[in-house]
């Protein structure tokens, strides 16, 4: 018995996908944006989800609202790293789940690179998963281009060779690829070519009407066919659908696209008053939500901080001789806490803060110098990264894992080390910025990078543009 699907009808008469050749064949779906792809691609998966795994690749957020009638799995590709979404789609395979990935959270280019990822992890599953799936990609002109267009040319390589695997390779895996895209031209040749089954909707340029034409078998003056179509219908053939041309009309769904908005809708009768207010009012304060301020510029040294303390120099050798030393814990801990408190230091240069701690120091009542320069850049560096407000035993591992780190940059490993010991994912990049004394993104970056090459942290990337940061020394030692 085969396992057959009605997609739609012709003129009354039932039009029937086999499943089962469907899986050796491929499929490729063509129609300009209206002519009902989605809803074709909707019709599909709902008939044949008791009978295959369903994986579908979801830039648009179409096929989300599957998973309200089906057992299909909404993975939003924005919330995991790279090695995260590789080791998913391995399970994927692994325990034969039907998934919808969802991209619509991210930007086209990394919309392009999750999709390529998950695509090459579902490829390279090992021997023993290559159970049957009809992977289906929406919009496969994003990831399957027949130029470069804007992409940067290392991330259209990655994707073009996830797709070819899918259309070309895949089927000996088990992968049936199903694409659907709104232009054949945009389309790269080597992915379409491999579908023997075609869905081809209506479209209006005259490059599309002839290679939808040819694929179809018909003739060129023929093409205008496929121009006369209405929404919703398709002319299929292939060994799936039917051995010669037929005119489809797609049936009904059970499910929706939850983003879609069709039709008409009344306009809001809020009087013009009342309108002009709510577009305008209070723009200056949302504005101001919606732009971080500018980062701090660096000031320059106070002259009169490094006056006072030419002068301290000068007199030290006769001060230090008349006094004895005396227990200044609790006043240094004021003094570290006044600095870090204030916005600017981190900014200034070591030598200046150092002058300036001094003059605190004596404004205090502390005229002998408790701390050389070294010791004053390290206790520094651990009140602005705030440790003091961490608990003794976690501030004791903390302190323990930096011991070894150069003096300018024990700050912003001490800011990461809290936001681990705390739960959090990555410090505030403001919070980091501020630790390292620089308003540069790109000092930041690197800083990181070079944490990451001496093995004192580890950094993955989130699709969605986060970033989750962890420290080996502090993981080892919590336990």
């Amino acid at each position: 018995m085969k396992a057959e699907i009605v997609i739609g009808d012709e003129q009354g008469r039932p039009v029937l996908i086999d499943i089962e050749e469907l899986l050796a064949t491929r499929l490729l779906v063509q129609g300009n944006s209206g002519s009902g792809k989605s809803h074709l691609l909707r019709r599909l998966l709902e008939e044949s989800a008791g009978m295959v795994q369903q994986i579908i690749v979801d830039p648009e957020g179409d096929f989300v609202s599957l998973a309200d009638a089906f057992n299909h799995i909404v993975v939003d590709a924005a919330s995991y790293s790279q090695g995260e979404l590789e080791a998913l789609a391995a399970r994927v395979r692994e325990h034969r789940a039907s998934v919808v990935l969802a991209l619509e959270g991210l930007e086209v280019e990394q919309q392009i690179k999750a999709a390529a990822t998950f695509l090459n992890a579902l490829f390279d599953a090992p021997r023993e998963h290559w159970y049957p799936a009809l992977v289906v990609v929406d919009e496969a002109q994003m990831f399957a281009p027949s130029a470069a267009g804007e992409m940067a040319e290392d991330t259209r390589r990655l994707t073009l060779s996830a797709m070819t695997n899918l259309m070309c390779r895949g089927r000996k895996r088990g992968l049936a690829g199903i694409v659907a895209t709104q232009r054949l031209a945009k389309l790269a040749k080597n992915v379409a070519a491999e579908a023997s089954n075609f869905l081809m909707g209506r479209t209006f340029l005259d490059i599309d009407m002839v290679r939808a034409a040819d694929l179809l078998g018909m003739e060129r003056r023929q093409a205008e066919r496929i121009r006369d179509l209405e929404r919703g219908r398709f002319v299929g053939l292939g060994p799936a659908i039917s051995r010669r041309p037929v005119t489809v009309k797609i049936g009904s769904v059970q499910t929706g696209n939850k983003a879609a908005v069709t039709g008409l809708m009344p306009l809001p009768e809020a009087p013009k008053a009342d309108m002009t207010a709510l577009l305008t009012d209070s723009l200056a304060q949302e504005a101001a939500t919606r732009t971080p301020p500018p980062p701090p510029m660096r000031p320059a040294p106070d002259a009169r901080v490094l006056s006072e303390t030419i002068a301290e120099q000068t007199e030290r050798p006769a001060r230090t001789s008349a006094r004895t030393p005396v227990d200044t814990s609790a006043a240094l801990r004021d003094v570290l806490a006044a600095m870090a408190a204030d916005p600017d230091a981190p900014y200034q240069p070591a030598s200046t803060l150092y002058q300036s701690f001094l003059a605190r120091c004596r404004a205090h009542g502390i005229h002998i110098p408790p701390l050389d320069m070294i010791a004053f850049r390290r206790e520094f560096a651990m009140a602005v990264a705030g440790v003091d407000n961490v608990e003794e035993d976690a501030r004791s591992r903390l302190l323990e894992a930096g011991s070894g780190i150069a003096d300018d940059l024990l700050g912003p490993f001490l800011v990461i080390g809290r936001a681990a010991l705390e739960g959090r994912d990555s410090p505030d990049e403001g919070e980091l910025a501020r630790a390292y004394g620089t308003s540069s993104p790109g000092r930041v970056r690197r800083l990181l990078d070079h944490f990451e090459r001496e093995g004192l942290i580890v950094v993955r990337e989130i699709f969605g543009g986060e970033r989750r940061i962890s420290v080996p020394a502090l993981e080892a030692t919590g336990s």
